[in-house]
C-alpha cells in the first residue's frame, strides 16, 4: 500500500478456522495491515477432538509455535496415520498411512514390483511395506532425532482455537463480542461496507473473512454465493460426537469404523478420546445412530453426544468481491481424512499469495476460486472412493454406495489404475500416488496390469527385495519408544521462546 491508510481485515465469526486466520494474519502481515475479529462467545466449537495431516505441522512451524507447547495446551497426542475398520468387510482393516508404502527402484514406483510380485503371489499386504504402519500398530513412534517418519496430530479443537487466540491477541488482533445482526453492502461496488452488531454497533473494514460456520452469513446471506450440493455423492447429513474417558490402547492412528449407516471416528487425546458417528439420516435415525455410537466407545461417555447436521458441498464462490470463506463457511466434507482444518490451511496461504493492496481484481478472485474448486473436487473423489470401493454385504447404505454415479475425474482414475496400474496426480492436488495405492490396495480395487519395467527383475531377486524391505522396517519399528513414552518426554521438556514476531 502506498496511500499511508491502514488496510482493514475484519473476520466475522469464531472457532478454528477464525483463529487459525487471525494468527497467520497477525503473524505476516505488514505493519500497513490490521487484522481484528468479531464474534459471539455464546457460540462455541465442538471440541470433541480434531484430527488433522502433516501439513498442519507446517502451519505450526510458520507460526513459530513450540510442539511440546502446543501438544501441552491442545492435549494433543502424535498421528501416523488412519486406520480403516471393516469398509472392506467386518474383521478387515487396512491403513491410509502417511509417508512412503515400500521403495522405488529405477525409473518405477514402488507399487509396479509389487503388483507383479502380488500377480506371482509373493506380496503381502501393503502394512508390510509401510514404515508409518508398521510403527502405528505397534504404537510406535519415534522422539526428536529417531526415524524421520511424517506425522500429523489429534487435539482438542476448541483448545487449539483457544492457543491460537491467545497467539494472535498477544500480537495486536483485536476481538470484538457481539452478534452480527446485518451486513451493509456499498451500493455502487456491491462489496461488503459494513457488519452492524447488535445495540447498533457498527464495525467497516476494507476486507472480510467470513467464519461464520454453516449460517456463512458474509458470503452466502450477503453476497449470494451459490452452493454446489455434493450430497447425492456423499450422502451422510449427520454426525453425533461424545468425548469418552481414556481406554484400549493410545493408539498413534486415527480409526474409522465402518457402521451400518455411516462410519465412526476415535481419536486418542492426551486427557480423553474423542468419538462420532458421521451417518445418512435416509438409512439410520439418531437414536439407533446414538445407540451405536454409545456401545461402541472405550471408556464412559462424558455427557450425551450431540447432533450435528450438514450438507455435504461448497460454496460456489468462496471469494467474492472483499469477502472470502473459510472453515464451515465455505463448504463441508466428512473428516474421512482429516481435510476440515487442512482446506483452511490451503486457503489462507492462497489468500495472502493473492493479498489484495486495495479492492481486489476479477482475474485474482477468478484465480482463488479455480484453485478452490480443483481442490474441493479432488478431495470429495477421494471420499468417494473409500464409500464406493466398499466391500460390506447386507447392508442398503453400503449396496446404496457402490452403485454411485461417479464423477468423470474420478471414473478415469479407477480406470486408469485398473488398466496400467498408474496412478497420475495432477498438479499439486493434495493426495498423492501413495495415498490413493494405499485405497486402492487395502479395499480391495485390483489392477489387471503393471509396468512392463517391472519384469526386468528377476523373481528371486524380486521376493528377496520385498522380504527385505519388510525385515527392515520391522526392526527400525522395533527400535522405536511407544507413543506414549515418546508423549511423556516431549510434555516434560521446557517450551522454547517463541522467536516468530
Amino acid at each position: 500500500m502506498n496511500d499511508n491508510r491502514t488496510f482493514r481485515i475484519l473476520i466475522a465469526g469464531g472457532g478454528t478456522a477464525g483463529w487459525m486466520a487471525a494468527a497467520l494474519l497477525a503473524r505476516f502481515l505488514p505493519p500497513d495491515y490490521r487484522d481484528d475479529r468479531v464474534e459471539s462467545e455464546s457460540i462455541g466449537t465442538v471440541g470433541v477432538g480434531e484430527a488433522t495431516i502433516p501439513q498442519i505441522r507446517h502451519f505450526n512451524q510458520a507460526l513459530g509455535i513450540d510442539e511440546a507447547e502446543f501438544l501441552r495446551e491442545t492435549k494433543g497426542s502424535f498421528k501416523l496415520g488412519i486406520a480403516f475398520d471393516g469398509w472392506r468387510g467386518e474383521g478387515h482393516s487396512y491403513m491410509h498411512a502417511f509417508g512412503p508404502v515400500g521403495q522405488s527402484l529405477g525409473l518405477i514406483a514402488f507399487r509396479h514390483y509389487w503388483l507383479r510380485a502380488k500377480a506371482l503371489g509373493h506380496a503381502k499386504d501393503l502394512a508390510h511395506y509401510s514404515p508409518n504402519e508398521i510403527a502405528a500398530r505397534n504404537l510406535r513412534m519415534p522422539g526428536p532425532g529417531g526415524a524421520d517418519l511424517p506425522y500429523a496430530y489429534h487435539f482438542d479443537a476448541s483448545l487449539y482455537a483457544a492457543f491460537l487466540r491467545h497467539y494472535a491477541e498477544t500480537r495486536g488482533a483485536l476481538r470484538t463480542e457481539g452478534t452480527i445482526e446485518r451486513v451493509e453492502r456499498d451500493g455502487e461496488t456491491g462489496d461488503i461496507a459494513a457488519l452492524v452488531l447488535d445495540g447498533d454497533r457498527r464495525l467497516e473494514a476494507d476486507f472480510f473473512i467470513d467464519c461464520t460456520g454453516f449460517r456463512a452469513l458474509l458470503i452466502e446471506g450477503a453476497m449470494g454465493a451459490g452452493f454446489d450440493d455434493w450430497s447425492n455423492l456423499l450422502p451422510c447429513d449427520r454426525a453425533l460426537a461424545v468425548p469418552c474417558a481414556s481406554g484400549g490402547d493410545f493408539t498413534p492412528y486415527t480409526r474409522a469404523m465402518a457402521r451400518k449407516a455411516g462410519w465412526q471416528w476415535r481419536i486418542p487425546l492426551q486427557h480423553r478420546i474423542g468419538n462420532g458417528y458421521v451417518f445418512s439420516s435416509q438409512f439410520c435415525s439418531e437414536a439407533d445412530a446414538a445407540d451405536t455410537l454409545l456401545a461402541n466407545l472405550d471408556g464412559s461417555p462424558d455427557g450425551d453426544p450431540r447432533l450435528l447436521s450438514f450438507t455435504t458441498g461448497k460454496r460456489r464462490r468462496q471469494w467474492i468481491g472483499n469477502c472470502l470463506a473459510l472453515g464451515l463457511a465455505a463448504g463441508f466434507m466428512e473428516p474421512l481424512e482429516s481435510t476440515s482444518i487442512h482446506l483452511v490451511q490451503s486457503a489462507l496461504a492462497r489468500f495472502l499469495q493473492l493479498l489484495p493492496a486495495s479492492r481486489s481484481t476479477p482475474s485474482t478472485i477468478d484465480h482463488f476460486n479455480t484453485q478452490a474448486d480443483f481442490e474441493w473436487s479432488r478431495v470429495r473423489d477421494f471420499l468417494v472412493l473409500h464409500y464406493w470401493a466398499n466391500g460390506r454385504e447386507g447392508e442398503p447404505f453400503w449396496e446404496a454406495m457402490r452403485a454411485l454415479d461417479l464423477p468423470a475425474t474420478l471414473q478415469a482414475r479407477i480406470d486408469q489404475w485398473r488398466d496400467t496400474g498408474h496412478i497420475h496426480r495432477e498438479h499439486e492436488e493434495l493426495f498423492t500416488e501413495v495415498a490413493w495405492f494405499q485405497v486402492f490396495a487395502g479395499q480391495g480395487v485390483s489392477a489387471n496390469h503393471y509396468n512392463p519395467l517391472a519384469d526386468a527383475m528377476a523373481e528371486h531377486d524380486l521376493r528377496d527385495f520385498l522380504a527385505s524391505q519388510e525385515r527392515q522396517l520391522e526392526q527400525a519399528a522395533a527400535a522405536m519408544p511407544h507413543h506414549a513414552d515418546t508423549l511423556g518426554r516431549l510434555m516434560a521438556r521446557p517450551a522454547k521462546r517463541n522467536t516468530a514476531a
